[in-house]
């Protein structure tokens, strides 16, 4: 009952007039920017930090919050009509987002994204409000050997599901893995894979990796397509979603947040992984298999509404514990400190009008980022009608502007093309983009934690298997690994008993 009374005190903090303008704006700004690609969240968010130098604490971080669903949804706007994620949380939905926005339905696509946000934001915030203490408690005991089972996860899982076999799969995870290699050893600072550049020892930026595999690998191979084919404008569809439609979608919009939020509340990746574990379970559970990878719409509201929810999972770590676990956390933590205030568990007792008002302004800010992004669905689909030369120039500018803005660099628009001809070869090829770009995301992490553990045991392999979640973990990857076996051998030998039973009865006939 305290929460709920603290929460009714914050809508009271949060539904002001000032406030209720400062969430509107954050919504717009966000989703402006996060159409950008290259722009996401965490660089919106650091580039309006000044801006609100001379807002009161709580307005300031209303706004934040606003900018921060406002950029995830803006991010899956380009993902989907486009190809081309604005932030690495919006890659999944590229997968069966773009084959639908091709189809002619990019309308349903978009508007199944702004339901999927919605829903995941309003489930996620409701379990913040309700569980912020377990989790963090949970979040405490979870150590390096944990983390790296989930990473190990993610890398069978992406090579199992996606791609027309496993070896491409793994051929594309590979790829990322070694991009994810470029820069300092984090533990050792030893140079690796940087050919002398002091400017690639910072690595090498995953947005950019992003933007390079999926918007200009994609202009690319449209580009070599475009000589043999008249490129005529794809058709925007009607704006609504049908009742198939719905019927498909409310599952996944209720089932994304149940992965998305404790994937949010761990520093395990960000909404990464939990979009991408979004996606293979609802592909495992869709009785429209078949669609998937040619515009599935289950296969962007699962992830959706996983990727709002862990928005969600994110702030509870970072109010109770003062752990950021994404970068727009981590940018949001130097806002608190600018302001004098330290994240942690006490700060639920000294600024409670602040944290409530914050939290209250998460479901205000997602009733205004659908009201706003559902009617604008049609009006973004739009961009498909403009003529695909002129449309994938646009895309090649943004993405060089994206690129650039990340490091200020030219050396980054170097890498860009460079990435991009590696997309190019991946299609031409076969292999899917996802697992490279999730190998770039979660590599260098799984490193770390791989070490982390390997030290904490001395050495010994069994510190990797000596906690029940890790033990947990590896159990379903060899369950991954082993099930196209023993799936092929029970319909092997079901066929065979039907031969055999057909044989028997025909001699028996006879």
């Amino acid at each position: 009952m305290d929460s709920l009374n603290s929460l009714l005190d914050g809508f009271g903090t949060a539904l002001t007039p000032m406030n209720l303008l400062w969430a509107a704006i954050g919504v717009l700004l966000g989703t402006a920017i996060g159409v950008l690609p290259g722009i996401g969240p965490a660089m919106a968010v650091a580039l309006l930090l000044p801006v609100t130098y001379g807002l009161d604490p709580t307005g300031a971080f209303i706004m934040f919050a606003g900018i921060y669903y406002g950029a995830m949804f803006g991010g899956s706007t380009t993902s989907i009509l486009l190809n081309t994620p604005g932030e690495s949380a919006a890659v999944v939905a590229a997968i069966e987002g773009n084959p639908m926005a091709k189809a002619g339905r990019g309308a349903q696509a978009l508007a199944a994204a702004a339901i999927g946000h919605f829903a995941g934001g309003m489930i996620g915030t409701i379990l913040l409000v309700a569980l912020a203490p377990t989790v963090a408690s949970l979040a405490i005991g979870i150590g390096a050997p944990d983390y790296f089972a989930i990473m190990v996860l993610a890398f069978i899982a992406v090579t199992s599901v996606l791609g027309a076999s496993r070896i491409r799969g793994l051929a594309s995870l590979l790829i990322g893995l070694t991009i994810g290699l470029v820069g300092l050893d984090q533990m050792t600072g030893q140079q690796r894979l940087t050919f002398g550049s002091l400017q690639l020892a910072d690595g090498v930026d995953v947005v950019i990796v992003a933007v390079g595999l999926f918007a200009i690998g994609e202009a690319l191979w449209v580009a070599a397509h475009l000589r043999r084919t008249t490129g005529e404008p794809i058709p925007v569809g009607r704006p609504w979603l049908g009742r198939g439609d719905l019927r498909r979608t409310w599952k996944p919009w209720l089932r994304g947040p149940l992965i998305g939020f404790p994937f949010g509340a761990i520093p395990a990746g960000g909404a990464e992984i939990p979009t991408f574990l979004s996606y293979v379970t609802e592909k495992r559970l869709s009785k429209h298999r078949a669609q998937f990878g040619k515009g599935a719409i289950e296969g962007v509201a699962g992830p959706e509404s996983a990727a709002s929810a862990s928005a969600a999972g994110t702030l509870v770590s970072m109010l109770t514990l003062g752990l950021p676990t994404t970068a727009v956390a981590a940018v949001m933590l130097a806002a608190f400190q600018q302001y004098g205030i330290q994240p942690g568990p006490l700060l639920f007792e000294r600024e409670p009008e602040l944290v409530w008002g914050l939290i209250a302004s998460l479901f205000v800010g997602m009733v205004l980022l659908l009201a706003l992004n559902l009617p604008l669905a049609p009006v973004w689909a739009k961009l498909l009608r403009i003529p695909r030369p002129y449309l994938y120039a646009g895309i090649l500018f943004f993405a060089a502007v994206g690129a650039y803005a990340v490091g200020g660099e030219s050396l980054d628009l170097v890498i860009l093309l460079i990435i991009g001809l590696i997309g190019f070869g991946m299609r031409r090829y076969g292999l899917p983009v996802l697992p490279a770009v999730i190998g770039v995301i979660l590599g260098p992490a799984a490193e770390q934690q791989l070490r982390r553990a390997l030290q904490i045991s001395d050495g010994s392999v069994t510190g990797l298997v000596n906690t029940p979640f890790s033990v947990t973990v590896y159990a379903i990857v060899a369950l991954i690994l082993a099930w196209p076996l023993v799936y092929r051998v029970v319909v092997v030998r079901r066929r065979n008993g039907r031969k055999a039973g057909g044989k028997t009865g025909a001699v028996s006939g006879g």
